[in-house]
């Protein structure tokens, strides 16, 4: 089974500050480590690698040449190999021109039978980019994966989906694509010889030259969105504190929402 996993360098930090001109993300100064949710999605292509022999688990990184660690880091923790797409070109890129970008890369690989993605990233929160790539590519995508097992004969895998009343339980042919969620577990360590092996690792660095992208629909030209304003939701001051012993703050409770008619 050929296996791809993205993953994203994002900010170690809540304290990240957004520059008011160009509406982006401030990360000068803030540690940077690997996508949390790309951590699960890595631990579940570990898995099926270790369940299905000949297996293999290549990552992709698209961001600064500074990403070219958490490539690194993936491959210490086991992967086999990975690719960093970068350049000046790709920056601004939105989640549509992002999407793009990384399926022209995940297309160079040559065909995959599983893409897996973390369900978002913790800088955008907005758990596009993943079936963005998937629609690129022309595959079918299940959202929110918490378990995922290869069948019998490894051209299908049995994937428990997440939901907001519990769980649903679908077996999907491959090739396809996953977005996977925290409950798929907790990355591995990797091995003193993993480790070593990322030390060594020559990790290829694919720009436009690469890709050959349309120039039209990477970076910032071929972002159909645009962030117009970033601010702080406002404080809401209209909370009411309830004193006194429990039955007191209920009878209080009952009380006022019967003078807004809500009881």
């Amino acid at each position: 089974m050929k296996i791809v996993v993205c993953i994203k360098q994002v900010p170690d930090s809540d304290k990240v500050t957004i520059d008011r001109a160009t509406n982006r993300l401030n990360r000068a100064g803030v540690p940077a480590v690997m996508n949390p949710f790309d951590e699960n999605a890595l631990e579940v292509a570990l898995r099926l690698r270790d369940a299905v022999p000949g297996s293999t688990v290549t990552v992709v990184s698209m961001g600064p040449p500074q990403a070219e660690a958490v490539v690194r880091e993936a491959i210490a923790r086991g992967a086999t190999d990975g690719v960093l797409v970068s350049g000046r070109e790709f920056g601004g890129a939105d989640t549509w021109a992002t999407g793009y970008t990384l399926a022209l890369a995940i297309k160079k690989l040559g065909p995959a039978d599983l893409v897996l993605f973390g369900k978002q990233a913790t800088d955008g929160d907005t758990a596009q980019v993943g079936p963005g790539i998937a629609h690129h590519l022309g595959l079918p995508v299940l959202t929110y994966a918490k378990a995922v097992e290869a069948l019998p004969g490894g051209k299908a895998l049995k994937v428990v989906r997440a939901t907001e009343d519990g769980h649903e339980e679908w077996e999907v042919d491959l090739p396809c694509a996953l977005t996977v969620v925290k409950e798929a577990g907790e990355l591995r360590i990797g091995s003193l010889k993993s480790k070593m092996a990322a030390k060594k690792a020559q990790i290829p660095v694919w720009g436009v030259a690469e890709l050959e992208p349309d120039p039209d629909l990477i970076g910032l030209k071929g972002s159909p969105t645009r962030v117009t304003k970033v601010f702080a939701p406002p404080v809401k001051t209209n909370r009411v504190r309830l004193e006194g012993t429990p039955a007191e703050q209920a009878e209080k409770l009952v009380a006022l929402l019967a003078e807004r008619h809500l009881v």
